[in-house]
């Protein structure tokens, strides 16, 4: 003011003008950074982890419903929005970056979390609807497999069980990459953190050939000869709960033959060439009709297997599981097979 005493700024103002001040160089500080304008979306991170699986584009195309071009497309543009090469491509490889690596195993989690809030949200309006991935085992899968999917048609007619028939090993290692929901399987198995839904108690018999024994005698599991006995091949959890009930040891593990499938195992007794464990619930699916092969209930010991519904611990279906878990029990349990309907078990 002319004349007067200069002009002072409340405290108010001088200190509003530092605020500001300091404001402005934080944003400067931070436009240095580059922020990304948009992120990528779930669909471009599924084509990463696809390609990841699969090692190739075409069958990772055909694994994800789009053309390849579509999806060169959207890894390159998620390249783009990232500001760093994922993939390393040449006419004959296919070639992740450490960065891609990283960036995958984070995918993965993104993807998983995505379908956990839409899975959230669809069963909090009406239970078993839409999709459910599940895998059963081999020895399960051809004898309840056809029980299991009327009873749950039956009790959830908008429930889409999407079935795949895989060993205990990669059926887990799926379930816990997010790539299946539950599994069907037989305890005790090695599955990581899970919790499990108990379906059924199955009896664990002897198969051998029908010129030994007489019918309907039982066997002490101590007297089935380890050195007879058949198993599967490493990866099914049989061939382990077999092992047990007898108690063998390695020796019997390195037997000469090792089949894949119960069927062949059959065909070996019949021909005389051993013994070996079944599941009662094959035995009632008529796995023995035209051999010359006589089934025992074993006496003694632990001749028997748990199956059950198990998923991953935690996951945010896991009450509509459990409701899963109950119509299979039912379904299994019915129509009085041998095999005994199980219990809930964490």
């Amino acid at each position: 003011m002319p004349g007067g005493s200069p002009e002072r700024h409340p405290p108010s103002a001088a200190i509003w003008t530092f605020a500001a001040n300091q404001s402005n160089e934080g944003k400067s500080s931070q436009s240095s950074r580059s922020p990304i304008s948009s992120y990528p979306s779930v669909r471009q991170l599924s084509y990463l982890v696809a390609l990841h699986e699969h090692g190739h584009f075409g069958r990772a195309a055909a694994a994800c419903f789009v053309t390849q071009s579509t999806l060169s497309v959207g890894l390159a543009e998620l390249e783009r929005l990232l500001g760093t090469l994922l993939v390393e491509r040449s006419k004959r490889s296919v070639r992740f970056t450490a960065m891609g690596e990283e960036v995958v195993a984070r995918a993965r989690h993104v993807i998983l979390a995505t379908e956990d809030l839409c899975t959230v949200a669809q069963g909090a309006r009406e239970p078993l609807v839409g999709s459910i991935r599940l895998a059963a085992i081999p020895t399960i899968a051809p004898y309840l497999l056809p029980r299991v999917l009327a009873g749950v048609e039956a009790a959830w007619p908008q429930l889409r069980l999407m079935v795949r028939e895989m060993l205990t090993s990669p059926a887990c290692e799926a379930l816990h990459r997010g790539d299946g929901d539950c599994v069907l399987l037989a305890l005790p198995a090695e599955c990581g953190d899970v919790e499990a839904f108990e379906v059924a108690i199955d009896p664990l018999v002897l198969a051998s050939p029908a010129t030994e024994g007489e019918v309907g005698t039982a066997v002490a599991f101590d007297r089935i000869d380890p050195e007879r006995l058949l198993l599967l091949e490493d990866g099914h959890c049989l061939r382990d709960h077999a092992l047990a009930t007898c108690q063998a040891g390695g020796s019997a593990g390195d037997a000469a033959l090792v089949a894949s499938t119960l069927e062949t195992l059959v065909r070996l007794v019949d021909a005389g060439r051993g013994l070996t464990l079944l599941p009662q619930m094959a035995v009632d699916a008529g796995i023995l009709t035209g051999f010359r092969v006589r089934s025992s209930a074993i006496t003694g010991g632990s001749a028997e297997r748990r199956v059950a519904l198990v998923w991953r611990r935690g996951h945010s279906r896991q009450d509509e599981f459990r409701l899963l878990g109950r119509t299979i029990r039912d379904a299994v349990g019915g129509d009085g097979a041998a095999i005994r309907p199980g219990q809930a078990v964490a």
